[in-house]
């Protein structure tokens, strides 16, 4: 059987519903009523509760104002009378402390019991105690164990006996709680509960304080509780305090007596007043713990720009505190660290030695977003990060508000902003004097003229610079200026990517007119990678027309000259046209601009001879210990100029021998020097002696585009010529510029062409259909056909170089009237007068050959790889 005394809910007999019904009729109408008049209780009869029997033999508990009650005299009425409200009785006839203290905590625990089992149990020890004698004397436990039905007598004993037991360990007579509040700081303490008795339990409630699980209120009993503080919001002080309220049921000695005059005492569990006690710490004093997390207003900021710093303050103890209601202020400091040129590690502290800007100042008084005052200005490029303080020390008599002190850490990513560089080239054109063709390059020294060049993850930011070639329009050097003239025309753009200051060569551009250019450099945002754009602080461009930037591509000259007879008389006179094209149509009008020398301002024509054979006058004459005629110039610009007609340009040789005119310009800065060659078939002359052999030199068209034609020239020499000779000439190829020179099958054979004195014939006009080398032979025969003299397959003077690209031809000065000759001509040797009706033609003709010739021999030497060669020569003339 159960031996469980918790009480189980279980419905009253069937046969006390309608006296249950009145019973609560009747206190309702009391309740209402004592809201109106409010008088004493109102005696009522009680009724029969929980239990076995009925009104003659009754087990169990009567009902009484609301309550369960049980008899305490045996020998006594029924209380069928009115029963007076329930007294607290702490003594109660002969009982003792001990006796009552049971009895309350019998009916405390198990008295409003509705299961039958349990009331019948406390009334037999209700019985057993407050009479006992008559209880013993009338059988005790086994008599009246007998008023249950049988079946149930051995689980209402066994309760009984439960009760006793129950009984004598928990019941006390001076029932008591107490509590205790320790702290071990300042929000974390422990509640001390003392009970009597020991099982006693009751709700806490705390005050500025929760238990560990946030509940502010427990069911708790004896033992010790952890508790947390929870300080009113910016107290500077406070104070935990602790109530508790145990019900006092069945503790305690007394009992309620239900009193019905002359009838039956029925009696309940005492109607003590809770048990309470309550509890307070010491005056807890608080501190608080600001802390600032900041995250800069911008991450570029802009050279001459203000630095703003945003900071979001945060309480990470207690709450920030007032005093008086006044928040208490706290000192925060700044300082701006840099310019560094890269981001700078995070750290604890900066280094040591690390760049300060400046320091500002702020006045925190509630957590929240402030922003740092903007007094700091960025200088120059760089990393600049933010560190800011709280020092405890500063804070004055607040100070004890404070737990520590604070310090944010060294070069965190959001609280750094960069000041982006200014990248700047200085640059020198490679090549100050340079010719039509030439590649160039120019030399760029780039830095950042705002500050430091900085650095992305350690390798400085590149920066790509555009340098564009400008054809400076006119033939003078440029004008320095901010802009570009709108007549300008660019050649070339180039592209140098500069990872880091330094130096940097760029691109070679290839400059193909004559002219100035000159380079202009810029960086543009824009045209950098998209990273890289907010590094850089602005668009740059230098200026136009920096001297040291520019380059002189010189005009090349070309100067044609035909002697006017080949043959001179001893005392008697030659006379030279020459004709000058290529010159800039305001040479030598320039007088230097400090930068640029002033052009020069003759051509010399210097008649070299007598020599002995015409075999010396070859291109590599050396011409510094060669015999000197006379010397004559002519204005160092465009026109036709004849000489030798007048005495101050007299050419009178007084000996016999051969004679050849070489001009030469020095060159300057816009025009290259220029030196004609002593074999120069056109530029001979010859004063016969006594005896002269024949002989022949040729110079055939040195360069000529595919379909366009050329032809070979043949000077004839000696004293005598036989009687009905000819010239043949032959031409063979095209062949390989790399093959040997082969002559065997013709494609081309000149008419047979008279040969009746010293003088230059030619061979007539040919051309081919496709590049290469061809060769010339010309051939003198007698008049039986027998060979005088022939050329060699591959000799000098003798190739026609024939290219895909037809040569430039420069305009030719318009050809004046030939002058008529001094009277003394008559001393001058016969010519060929053939030659001398036909010289205006000539004269233009050997103009186009020439160009032709320089043009053709320049492309000829660079594929050749002589062009190296060829710039030595002139540098040699330029410095002569």
């Amino acid at each position: 059987m159960s031996t469980a005394l918790e009480p189980v809910q279980a419905g009253r007999p069937p046969g006390r519903t309608v006296s249950r019904y009145a019973a609560i009729l009747t206190i309702l109408l009391m309740l209402i009523s004592g809201l109106f008049f409010a008088p004493a209780p109102a005696a009522q009869a009680a009724t029969l509760g929980v239990g076995y029997g009925n009104e003659d033999l009754w087990l169990g508990s009567f009902s009484s104002h609301g309550r369960q009650a049980y008899c305490m005299d045996l020998d006594a009425l029924p209380p069928w009378g009115n029963t007076h409200h329930p007294e607290l009785k702490t003594t109660l006839d002969s009982l003792s402390e001990t006796e009552l203290a049971r009895l309350n905590y019998v009916m405390g625990r198990w008295g409003e019991s509705s299961d039958p089992n349990i009331t019948a149990a406390v009334q037999m020890y209700v019985w057993d105690v407050a009479d006992h004698s008559n209880y013993v004397g009338r059988g005790g436990d086994a008599h009246f164990v007998t008023r249950v039905p049988a079946n149930v007598q051995g689980t209402v004993l066994a309760n009984l006996n439960a009760m006793r037991d129950a009984a004598a360990a928990n019941a006390v007579a001076n029932p008591s709680v107490s509590m205790s509040i320790s702290m071990s700081d300042q929000y974390h303490g422990q509640l001390t509960i003392s009970a009597n008795p020991a099982s006693a339990t009751g709700t806490v409630t705390l005050t500025s304080a929760t238990f560990t699980n946030g509940s502010t209120s427990a069911m708790l009993g004896a033992g010790t509780h952890e508790i947390v503080g929870v300080p009113p919001e910016s107290a500077p002080d406070y104070q935990i305090t602790a109530s508790i309220k145990a019900p006092a049921v069945g503790y305690g000695a007394g009992v309620d007596l239900f009193y019905t005059p002359g009838e039956q005492r029925i009696l309940g569990t005492a109607s003590f007043e809770p048990l309470s006690a309550e509890a307070s710490s010491p005056v807890i004093p608080l501190d608080f713990q600001p802390v600032i997390e900041t995250v800069v207003d911008a991450k570029f900021v802009q050279a001459g720009d203000v630095f703003a710093d945003k900071l979001n303050v945060t309480v990470t103890k207690h709450s920030w505190i007032k005093v008086n209601g006044t928040p208490v202020p706290v000192l925060a400091e700044s300082t701006l660290y840099g310019p560094f040129d890269a981001q700078p590690a995070e750290a604890n502290a900066p280094p040591e030695g690390a760049p300060v800007l400046g320091t500002e100042s702020l006045t925190l008084t509630h957590p929240g977003n402030y922003v740092s005052p903007g007094t700091l200005i960025a200088p120059e490029s760089g990393f600049y990060t933010w560190v800011w303080r709280i020092d405890k020390t500063k804070q004055g008599a607040n100070a004890k508000y404070l737990t520590d002190s604070f310090t944010d850490r060294f070069g965190r990513v959001a609280e750094t902003s960069v000041t982006p560089f200014q990248p700047e080239a200085v640059s020198q054109a490679n090549g100050r004097l340079v010719k039509p063709g030439d590649r160039v390059t120019d030399t760029i020294t780039v830095s950042s003229t705002n500050g430091a060049w900085l650095k992305h993850n350690g390798e400085p930011i590149p920066v790509v610079f555009e340098g564009t070639a400008y054809q400076v329009p006119g033939t003078l050097p440029p004008v320095r200026g901010a802009e570009v003239p709108a007549g300008a025309v660019p050649i070339s753009t180039v592209q140098v990517t500069a990872t880091g200051p330094g130096e940097h060569e760029s691109p070679e551009v290839v400059l193909p007119d004559a002219g100035f250019v000159t380079w202009v450099w810029q960086v543009k945002k824009a045209s950098q990678p998209e990273w890289v754009r907010p590094y850089i602080a602005a668009d740059w461009q230098d200026e136009y027309g920096i001297n040291i930037e520019s380059h002189s591509v010189r005009w090349p000259l070309t100067i044609t000259s035909e002697v006017r007879e080949y043959n001179v008389h001893q005392n008697g006179r030659a006379f030279d046209r020459i004709t000058v094209s290529g010159f800039p149509e305001n040479h030598p009008e320039f007088t230097s601009d400090g930068y640029w020398g002033p052009d020069e301002q003759e051509i010399e024509h210097t008649v070299y001879g007598p020599f002995k054979t015409d075999a010396e006058l070859t291109d590599d004459l050396d011409l510094s210990d060669a015999p000197v005629l006379t010397r004559i110039t002519t204005p160092a610009k465009n026109g036709v100029y004849d000489i030798g007609y007048t005495d101050e340009d007299r050419i009178q040789p007084t000996e016999a021998g051969f004679y050849v005119i070489v001009t030469r310009f020095a060159g300057d800065d816009r025009v290259q020097p220029f030196q004609s060659s002593p074999a120069d078939i056109w530029e001979r002359f010859y004063v016969p002696g006594a005896e002269q052999p024949v002989s022949v030199v040729t110079q055939a068209t040195p360069v000529a585009g595919i379909g366009e034609e050329f032809d070979d020239a043949a000077l004839v020499q000696g004293s005598k010529i036989p009687a009905g000779a000819y010239l043949v000439f032959r031409s063979y190829g095209p062949h390989a510029p790399d093959a040997e020179p082969v002559c065997e099958v013709p494609f081309f054979t000149s008419e047979k062409i008279a040969v009746t004195e010293a003088g230059i014939y030619r061979s007539g006009k040919t051309s081919v259909d496709r590049a290469g080398h061809v060769y010339w032979v010309e051939t003198l025969y007698d008049a039986k056909g027998k060979v005088i003299t022939e050329g060699k397959c591959g000799a000098p003077g003798e190739t026609t170089v024939v290219t895909e690209t037809p040569p430039e031809v420069p305009p030719t000065p318009e050809v004046p009237e030939l002058p008529g000759k001094p009277s003394e001509l008559a001393t001058t040797g016969g010519g060929f007068p053939w030659l001398i009706a036909a010289g205006g033609l000539v004269a233009l003709l050997a103009a186009g050959v020439t160009l032709w010739f320089g043009r053709r021999l320049a492309l000829h030497r660079e594929r050749g790889g002589d062009s190296g060669e060829e710039d030595a020569g002139i540098e040699e003339l330029m410095n002569q």
